[in-house]
């Protein structure tokens, strides 16, 4: 007896239901990124950065109110610290975090003059808009390791990022309120 031989390739042909698997971690895939972004953005039940801090004068951006531990400069640039931070780390092997705490708050209440409270905003906003890149980048797996680390994911840093952010910009908002802003 003799074997016949088919004319037909042997490699194998991804099936249909492999596709949809593909399809549908893609899909997955692209919805965190877009739900991480938003959250970033200041989405759902969160402020944005440029909600929270706009309009703020910066004649009180150095002052402080009863029972509240920091002034909105103290708050915005610790923010703008911890961001860089995070985002740094996210993108090299080669950063350096600074001392904590005392390296993730500046020494004085009040920002030097009105350009370096806008300097500080803008290097926010820079580093904010950086990290949404970093999300949206789909050549970069959210939930591999960053090989640097000690365990973090870019999923963990966005994250953090989201998590830190939001909690400061509610003092933010705590503050402005006693300010009468």
């Amino acid at each position: 007896m003799t074997k016949k031989t088919s004319n037909k390739s042997t490699k194998p042909r991804a099936s249909r239901s492999n596709k949809k698997v593909a399809s549908r971690s893609e899909s997955i895939d692209q919805s965190l990124r877009d739900h991480l972004l938003f959250l970033l953005k200041g989405g759902g039940a969160h402020i944005s950065f440029d909600d929270a801090i706009s309009g703020w004068p910066p004649g009180l951006a150095g002052v402080k109110i009863a029972k509240f531990p920091h002034t909105a400069w103290m708050l915005l640039e610790h923010m703008r610290i911890a961001q860089s931070d995070i985002v740094d780390f996210s993108r090299s092997a080669r950063h350096v975090s600074p001392k904590w705490p005392e390296e993730y708050w500046p020494k004085t209440d009040a920002p030097s003059d009105d350009k370096a409270w806008t300097a500080s905003m803008d290097a926010f906003r820079k580093d904010l808009r950086t990290m949404e890149r970093l999300v949206a980048d789909h050549k970069k797996n959210l939930y591999a390791r960053i090989p640097w680390g000690d365990g973090q994911t870019i999923l963990r840093e966005a994250l953090l990022l989201a998590d830190h952010n939001a909690y400061h910009l509610g003092q933010l908002v705590t503050l402005r309120k006693g300010l009468g802003i």
